[in-house]
């Protein structure tokens, strides 16, 4: 079992900049894809962007290509969503999700196909 724990989300102007932090547990985080998924109000859930394990591949949607980055760092167990030029269309709770099919050769864009999800953070862009 794979526990995911998102934190860095809050309240920012628009133009702003966020950095998601995702800590996994467990040992086999390194040879898991990860990816970043958000949900506004009244919306459903949309993938945001997708890392390989690896971290050599990485795939993002096109509302925040360009704007958004994601990164992993193994050896700590955590993957990042580094937000820049924020927009209040962007507001809406992010939830990292991971997928236990281990050293998987592509980017999972599919929410059905990740098997762990965590409790997701809030961001919220003013305009």
């Amino acid at each position: 079992q794979v526990q995911l724990v998102e934190s860095g989300g809050g309240l920012v102007q628009a133009g702003g900049s966020l950095r998601l932090s995702c800590l996994a547990s467990g040992r086999t985080f390194s040879s898991y894809a990860m990816g970043w998924f958000r949900q506004a109000p009244g919306k459903e859930r949309e993938f945001v962007a997708g890392i390989k394990w690896s971290g050599s591949t990485t795939y993002y949607a096109d509302s925040v290509k360009g704007r958004f980055t994601i990164s992993r760092d193994n050896a700590k167990n955590t993957v990042y969503l580094q937000m820049n030029s924020l927009k209040p269309e962007d507001t809406a709770v992010y939830y990292c999700a991971a997928d236990r099919s281990r050293f998987r050769s592509n980017v999972i864009i599919n929410s059905n196909e990740y098997d762990y999800w965590g409790q997701g953070t809030q961001v919220t862009v003013s305009p």
